[in-house]
């Protein structure tokens, strides 16, 4: 499965491990793979000391860290969403820079994948809503119970007024669940 000249692997590992939180920008996107990153951590922070104004609180980066892994999800998508994936994660404003990284997946392949790391990053704390996001699509793509359970054990900043991007991903499941129906 080599990168073709129309899509790219994506390796997600925050909020958009939720399907329907990916989707709302990035219709093209299909579950590849359940995967790892290597010898990083999963971090919250705010760039440059600024809390997201999506969010309201921290949000995650991937940092170096010999020993350690990050869990997520290759997509995969229409190179026509690029443009929208790298504004979702502010890469305009500079708040991440896209990379790419080798994630090794459960049946024991590596991918060559685009990700995004924070860039001028001070720890913090996120938001009981962002958190519950990044745990719902860990649950609903069956990441290990042990890195579930780190996830759901990460501390928040206890923020409790509106989040409009909640409702849309709520909005979002409801109308799935219909549809399904």
């Amino acid at each position: 499965m080599e990168p073709g000249g129309c899509w790219f692997l994506y390796f997600a590992y925050g909020s958009n491990l939720l399907r329907e939180r990916l989707l709302l920008r990035n219709p093209s996107a299909a579950l590849c793979a359940l995967a790892r990153l290597q010898d990083f951590k999963l971090e919250f922070g705010h760039h440059q000391g600024r809390t997201s104004s999506v969010w309201h609180g921290g949000t995650a980066t991937i940092a170096q860290s010999p020993g350690d892994e990050v869990w997520g999800i290759v997509w995969k998508m229409n190179t026509g969403n690029l443009s929208s994936l790298d504004k979702q994660e502010g890469v305009e404003d500079g708040i991440y820079v896209p990379m790419e990284v080798n994630v090794h997946t459960e049946a024991g392949k590596v991918l060559t994948c685009r990700s995004y790391q924070m860039k001028d990053y001070v720890c913090g704390p996120p938001s009981p809503q962002y958190k519950k996001v990044i745990c719902m699509g860990a649950k609903q793509n069956g990441l290990p119970t042990d890195y579930l359970e780190k996830l759901e054990a990460i501390e928040t900043n206890n923020y409790a007024g509106p989040v409009p991007i909640m409702e849309e991903i709520e909005a979002a499941i409801k109308a799935e669940k219909i549809n399904s129906a």
